[in-house]
């Protein structure tokens, strides 16, 4: 009798949080910042409602016919995006962000950095973050080009 086949499958989950940032970069003046970042750059800040997708892949277990366990994927997404980043000023309350731009593209980094911590190992695929409908980041852990 032939073995198996491994079957592989890609498992998403999608969690929404509200929080409020201001776009300045400590390299620049405030000048350069107002020009960089326009209205994103008041003082006051401003707010989102991310939406954001988590994609994880890996072997449709035999047994368990589960990639991961939704519930399991719940409480890490729970841990790495909500409990952080949920109501907060990112600027203010995140510590990553008192020296990284909060920048969309750096919040989804900062939620796979968070993810990668807690998942199995080699299953994190992808992190997709809404900033509004038309603003979205797609991050798979690349580091360069």
């Amino acid at each position: 009798m032939a073995p198996a086949a491994v079957r592989l499958a890609r498992l998403s989950r999608t969690v929404s949080f509200s929080a409020c940032h201001r776009l300045h970069s400590k390299s620049l003046s405030d000048e350069e910042n107002l020009k960089l970042f326009g209205k994103c750059n008041n003082l006051n800040g401003h707010g989102h409602n991310y939406k954001v997708i988590v994609t994880v892949r890996g072997e449709i277990d035999p047994v368990s016919g589960m990639v991961i366990n939704l519930t399991d994927l719940k409480e890490y997404m729970q841990e790495a995006i909500m409990k952080p980043l949920d109501h907060k000023n990112l600027d203010k309350d995140v510590p990553y962000f008192a020296e990284v731009v909060s920048t969309t593209e750096n919040v989804a980094v900062f939620i796979w950095e968070n993810l990668k911590k807690l998942l199995p190992v080699g299953i994190l695929y992808k992190v997709k973050v809404y900033e509004t409908d038309q603003n979205v980041v797609v991050y798979k852990g690349e580091e360069t080009i």
